[in-house]
């Protein structure tokens, strides 16, 4: 199987992580009842762990969709390389460590960590636009 294909599984677990901190905080928050209702009612701000883990699952799930067409795109167009797989494991690190350091609310290194990921993501790409 494809290095790709792994990759785009392990993203997947990652999601799951995503989802499930960032839910994990809120409920921490708002409470069990919230979680399991409708969610209707006007809650409070989050307080900033729960924000920024709550964000930083938007901005995974933002460029995820990306990283699929990419993942299976370069496998099914047959140009899977050394560089696509290197580019998909740096894109897979740095969404990895995206989320802790998100969640201690570094800055600069965050963005640095995204543009990352967006390099190993160009990688990936790379083959599948013909350049």
């Amino acid at each position: 199987m494809a290095v790709e294909l792994t990759i785009l599984a392990w993203s997947m677990v990652l999601l799951l992580v995503h989802i499930f901190a960032a839910a994990h905080f809120k409920t921490k928050q708002y409470g069990p009842r919230w979680n399991m209702g409708a969610r209707d009612e006007k809650l409070p701000p989050l307080h900033p762990l729960a924000g920024r883990l709550t964000r930083a699952q938007a901005n995974f799930q933002e460029t995820l969709p990306i990283a699929i067409v990419a993942l299976i795109g370069v496998v099914l167009a047959g140009c899977t390389s050394d560089m696509t797989a290197l580019g998909a494991w740096i894109w897979l690190g740095a969404r990895l460590a995206y989320l802790p350091v998100y969640a201690l609310g570094i800055p600069m290194i965050r963005t640095l960590i995204f543009l990352v990921s967006l390099i190993g993501l160009g990688m990936v790409l790379w083959p599948l636009l013909g350049l």
